[in-house]
């Protein structure tokens, strides 16, 4: 689990692929714009969606001649519950405030 977990939080550590992501989940769309007003090439915006392609955190589908780009929730509602339950762990170590 950790190693995916780790996986997420490198392909999310890069600005790009955030303001990315964030695009996506607001519906899936072509890379033709994505790209709009973010200050990268089209190769470059292939090669992070690749990175989040990788990870599970985004898919792609095929639409005639387009190539349609949609996050996957179910993996960020997974990398969540991951924050949410280490947030509730318990400390071992005692630690005077």
């Amino acid at each position: 689990m950790e190693r995916e977990v780790a996986s997420l939080f490198k392909a999310l550590s890069d600005e790009n692929r955030l303001v990315i992501l964030k695009r996506l989940i607001e519906g899936e769309t072509c890379g033709c714009t994505i790209i709009d007003n973010l200050s990268i090439s089209q190769p470059t915006l292939s090669y992070h969606l690749n990175i989040l392609n990788d990870v599970g955190l985004t898919k792609t589908k095929k639409e005639g001649n387009w190539k349609k780009h949609y996050v996957q929730m179910n993996v960020i509602d997974n990398l969540i519950e991951y924050l949410v339950n280490l947030r509730n762990l318990e400390s071992k170590c005692k630690i005077n405030d």
